[in-house]
């Protein structure tokens, strides 16, 4: 009997960057939602200062509504973009 303890997975082999790079290269949409997710909260957050006679919670409520409604945009491009093949036709670098 050996015991071999040289296991290699692929997902354990690789550090934090080289997975978020290789996710962002499966589904590039993930990392545009994110990223338009952090920006208009953090406008939200300074445009927090001068919001004048707005309640706290509906500025609030309207951040919010502007963050989950650039994420659901970017999932139904993403939808669209995949599901017509536009991948098949050259965009991303792929034939």
């Amino acid at each position: 009997m050996s015991t071999s303890t040289d296991v290699s997975l692929s997902s354990y082999d690789e550090d934090q960057g080289s997975k978020l790079i290789r996710k962002a290269r499966e589904a590039p949409f993930v990392p545009i939602g994110m990223a338009g997710f952090a920006a208009i909260v953090g406008y939200g957050l300074y445009r927090l200062k001068s919001r004048g006679n707005t309640k706290m919670s509906v500025h609030l409520i309207h951040m919010r509504v502007a963050a989950q409604g650039f994420v659901v945009g970017a999932m139904t491009l993403a939808f669209f973009f995949f599901r017509y093949g536009l991948l098949h036709v050259g965009i991303l670098g792929k034939t």
